[in-house]
């Protein structure tokens, strides 16, 4: 009885405890880590819903860049920080998943290592050229593609991320093959498409919007069943006859695993706040990013779903 008694005492303590702690925090500027370069989607967006979450904190939210490793280094990081609220990251899907499931890549930490809070933006990936290039449509560049087997050099981010799976996917459904250049951000591989150094770019709706405004990129199509708002006469994948070809990068905020329960919820209320708010939504509408928002459980689903699509193109790229 008397044991019985301690134990509904010391967990009535805890629990007090853990929202008395929840409700001083935080008492120091928030770290949120963005594991891509500077002025790429990911660091856009994460400056954009910082600056309009520590109005609430009443804390700085400090948004820094550990780039490298298509992502890996900074969830690295991440995943090994103090799990008391005060370091978080940018994740994204399925840049993430790829990095912990392909071997070769030897990822020093896993799945349940990283938890996901709050998700920002799906952001599609689209195919594009320069204004200068030969290809008018999609049709025309597969077809040369399929002239020229390997001949045709093509930008992506990352390894094995939303831009490589998209360009896998189309590439298997329609039957071509173009010489790879990988890029370890955005900025780095469209800067390369505008300089001439590759002929095509796999990228999202997010990062190449500003280029496609100021008329220096060229769009083919978009990887979606729906036609993008910011892109409107821009045909999807499924009309243009690959109804299966669908890929996109979905970016959130996540913590490392062990963050007490009191202290997520309050980040997730917290973020979910800002970037339900008007001033978040104008944002990133005018960044040219389509918001998509998941909290808790809803996206720690998402997060699972993800690492079953990203297996099956990472042993499809070993077994090739």
């Amino acid at each position: 009885m008397k044991r019985s008694f301690a134990l509904i005492l010391g967990a009535t303590w805890i629990i007090l405890t853990g929202v008395a702690y929840s409700q001083g925090f935080p008492t120091r500027p928030i770290t949120l880590q963005v594991a891509f370069p500077a002025g790429a989607s990911t660091d856009v967006g994460a400056r954009i819903v910082a600056a309009i979450a520590e109005k609430d904190f009443g804390k700085p939210v400090v948004v820094i860049n550990k780039a490298g490793a298509g992502g890996q280094i900074g969830w690295t990081e991440l995943a090994h920080q103090k799990p008391d609220g005060y370091y978080l990251g940018m994740i994204n899907l399925p840049h993430l998943p790829s990095a912990i499931l392909d071997p070769e890549r030897k990822a020093s930490f896993k799945e349940q290592d990283i938890v996901p809070i709050i998700s920002q933006a799906l952001d599609p990936t689209t195919v594009s050229v320069r204004p200068d290039s030969p290809w008018k449509t999609l049709k025309e560049l597969i077809d040369d593609a399929k002239k020229r087997p390997g001949q045709i050099t093509a930008g992506i981010v990352g390894y094995l991320q939303d831009d490589e799976i998209g360009y896998l996917q189309l590439a298997e459904a329609a039957g071509f093959q173009m010489r790879l250049v990988y890029f370890d951000g955005a900025a780095l591989a469209i800067t390369a498409l505008l300089g001439k150094h590759v002929d095509v770019l796999f990228c999202t709706v997010a990062d190449d919007y500003n280029q496609w405004k100021a008329g220096r990129m060229r769009m083919l199509t978009i990887m979606d069943k729906e036609r993008s708002k910011f892109y409107p006469d821009l045909p999807t994948t499924a009309e243009l006859g690959y109804p299966g070809v669908i890929c996109a990068s979905t970016r959130g905020i996540a913590a490392p695993k062990g963050v007490p329960d009191p202290i997520m919820k309050k980040i997730q209320e917290v973020f979910k706040k800002a970037m339900l708010s008007k001033e978040h939504l104008e944002k990133l509408e005018s960044a040219g990013m389509p918001v998509k928002i998941m909290v808790g459980e809803e996206f720690v689903k998402y997060y699972q779903e993800t690492f079953k699509i990203s297996q099956k193109w990472v042993d499809f790229v070993r077994k090739k």
